[in-house]
């Protein structure tokens, strides 16, 4: 009974010993996984709205400053050709979209947890002439004069703002009399472009995007209730393999020195 006591006594010490290495490996190897997090190169994808372009370009340095092991990718484009990508399985960190219904549908389909995304920006809707055009167009209701002009619209299925833009003239009653006269474009950037180079005689656009241009006039804005809210949702998508590093620059959106930026062209920042 004695030696049955003592073999059970020394069975208890060595798996407490063994116990005790085991945590210690564990810790050490979390200490090193966290260190290694630290000091290696994370790069980081984000798919922005086109009409992002210009404000994040700006913060690209000042976040990489504070973070020097994080590089920021951007992709830009249409809202609705990125949100494909992502669905596609594109090595994406972030969505910033320019609109809610391709956030959400993210969201719907589990790609993005809605608890780590927010409504981050509003915008407003304008139309634009070439600043040396010699036709007049005062306003959205002189499209309906337009006879051989031309008007510029992103694609509505898949850039938001030629979804909006679509709106504005369909709640006009003017839809009809120029969807003819259409010229579709694959971003609201292309749709600028188009006008600034004279390609086109009249453009919609977001208003950040007219007042980043010295080359066009815009000669009305759009009013607000003749289309859905313009609001630019921003989430972590799911997917990623750099958590901490994509929650880090969803937090430096919201930082005081973003906002300002975002102001500086023109956006709306929500509270």
């Amino acid at each position: 009974m004695k030696n049955k006591g003592l073999i059970s006594l020394l069975l208890l010490l060595f798996m407490l010993i063994i116990t005790g290495c085991s945590n210690k490996q564990t810790d050490q190897s979390s200490k090193e996984t966290a260190d290694a997090e630290k000091t290696e190169t994370i790069e980081l994808t984000i798919s922005a709205a086109a009409s992002l372009e210009d404000a994040m370009n700006e913060m690209k340095p000042l976040f990489e400053q504070e973070n020097k092991n994080i590089k920021i990718f951007f992709n830009y484009g249409g809202s609705g050709s990125l949100q494909k990508q992502i669905i596609q399985g594109a090595p994406v960190d972030i969505f910033f979209s320019a609109a809610k219904d391709q956030y959400n549908e993210l969201v719907t389909k589990g790609i993005i947890d809605k608890t780590q995304g927010k409504d981050l920006l509003e915008n407003s809707l304008v139309l634009i002439i070439p600043k040396e055009s010699k036709n007049r167009i005062k306003g959205f209701k002189d499209l309906t004069n337009f006879e051989n002009k031309k008007l510029a619209l992103g694609t509505p299925e898949a850039v938001p703002a030629g979804m909006y833009g679509k709106q504005t003239l369909e709640n006009m009653n003017i839809w009809n009399q120029v969807e003819n006269h259409l010229v579709f474009a694959k971003d609201v950037r292309q749709v600028l472009t188009y006008v600034e180079t004279g390609n086109v005689d009249a453009g919609i656009v977001y208003k950040t995007d007219a007042l980043s241009s010295d080359k066009v006039e815009i000669v009305e804005e759009a009013n607000k209730k003749s289309h859905d809210p313009i609001v630019y949702p921003v989430g972590i998508v799911k997917g990623t393999i750099h958590m901490q590093a994509a929650e880090s620059f969803f937090q430096f959106l919201q930082k005081d020195s973003a906002k300002e930026i975002f102001e500086k062209y023109g956006f709306i920042v929500t509270d």
